[in-house]
């Protein structure tokens, strides 16, 4: 029988410091710390405090909370939610390139 799928906040090889969360359905918190968070998966609900340097989700029907996005946002999929209270980011939504639907807005501080 497989383990179920678990969130992971795994160092990532060309970053050391940067958050990867692989999974299905789940409701992480982590802290950025200025960090680049990835996403990657279906039906998560990821709080990220701190600001973290960029957010990249890939999958569907991901929700991302972010308090501040430094750089940049980048969502590729469709029904992706990304929130961010802070900061100026470039938004690239790949997705929507393609004719996905995803949101991508600013939320209350």
């Amino acid at each position: 029988m497989a383990a179920a799928p678990t969130a992971h906040a795994l160092p990532n090889a060309t970053n050391p410091g940067d958050i990867q969360i692989t999974a299905e359905g789940t409701q992480p918190v982590v802290e950025c710390n200025g960090h680049t968070l990835y996403v990657n998966g279906s039906n998560n609900v990821v709080t990220a405090t701190d600001a973290c340097y960029a957010v990249t989700l890939q999958g569907s029907y991901n929700t991302v909370i972010v308090d501040t996005v430094i750089n940049d946002i980048q969502v590729y999929g469709f029904n992706q939610t990304v929130l961010y209270k802070n900061g100026d980011p470039y938004v690239w939504d790949r997705g929507r390139d393609l004719g996905m639907t995803n949101r991508i807005d600013r939320a209350p501080a």
